[in-house]
């Protein structure tokens, strides 16, 4: 079909309904509708920092759950815990050994991953819904929707997605809190493989319940802060121990308001950046060319 005026008028005026259409509603995590599902409460994990030996065997749990490279350093090799680490499209957990443990020459080992928040800045940014916050707590990936565009990289505050730089065929990396094992009535692999029970899986109002009845029952064990119950609104992931979050490697900086409240303007004006623009622009630019073509077609008869 060839682009007139009035064809590109149809096309512009069908974008901006889709556009309108689109933003009739506020921007946010894509849920599951409690109409498909019945209504339920988010689960969560309760990291007890104070059982944690630093065995990785959550790692490797992981790494089999998730079909993963096996890693340079193998799962017994405790040289490992010498550096600290992050998370890569390799390894969607890590634990690192913190020397900031109660007692001098006790270190306290913390793991690292998604932390799953209630509402994700991650899902908010993605154009696509490639990553959508679901009813049972999980933040999954689908990367059948991801046009690469990193925004959820940019805006998550604990830098958890990560990017497939080296592959051919990159896509966005993270812990999807084994989504699929969750949904049949399993626990995680890497709760499961736990052996002193450092990672406790439940629904998360009950671990937090959990959480404040060990602090308070051992005052001297613990300190009294359950991180994760407020951070950034709130996340799946919580974590308790001896000594205050920013001593075990925690980020001490994210507030607690959720993160999508606080970028709801750009998030709002992102689909006409990217989608209404740049039709307009080609439309105009096309009309141009075409004004052009028949002045000087005009010119030379």
């Amino acid at each position: 079909m060839s682009m007139n005026r009035r064809n590109f008028l149809k096309v512009a005026g069908a974008a901006g309904c889709t556009l309108l259409a689109a933003n009739s509603r506020p921007s946010g995590a894509a849920t599951v509708k409690p109409a498909e599902k019945d209504v339920g409460e988010f689960y969560g994990m309760l990291n007890d920092t104070t059982k944690c030996i630093g065995c990785r065997a959550c790692e490797e749990a992981c790494n089999r759950q998730n079909l993963l490279p096996p890693p340079k350093e193998p799962f017994s090799d405790e040289k490992v815990l010498d550096r600290m680490r992050d998370t890569t499209p390799d390894a969607f957990t890590v634990v690192n050994r913190i020397p900031n443990g109660k007692e001098p020459g006790q270190p306290a080992f913390v793991r690292k991953q998604c932390m799953h928040c209630a509402q994700p800045a991650c899902a908010t940014a993605c154009l696509t819904k490639a990553l959508e916050k679901t009813h049972e707590g999980m933040v999954k990936y689908n990367p059948e929707r991801c046009m690469g565009c990193r925004f959820c990289m940019l805006s998550c505050p604990f830098d958890a997605p990560k990017y497939q730089y080296d592959s051919p065929s990159p896509f966005v990396r993270k812990c999807v809190f084994c989504y699929d094992r969750v949904v049949k009535g399993e626990q995680p692999a890497c709760s499961e493989a736990c052996p002193t029970g450092a990672s406790l899986f439940g629904t998360r109002r009950k671990l937090v319940e959990i959480a404040k009845q060990r602090v308070a029952t051992n005052p001297g064990k613990y300190h009294s802060y359950i991180y994760g119950e407020h951070e950034a609104g709130g996340t799946s992931w919580m974590f308790i121990g001896a000594v205050p979050p920013a001593q075990l490697g925690l980020r001490d900086n994210v507030g607690t308001a959720s993160y999508p409240e606080k970028t709801s303007g750009f998030l709002y004006a992102v689909p006409h950046i990217f989608i209404l623009w740049p039709t307009l622009l080609f439309g105009l630019s096309y009309l141009t060319s075409q004004k052009s073509e028949k002045e000087d077609g005009h010119g030379k008869e």
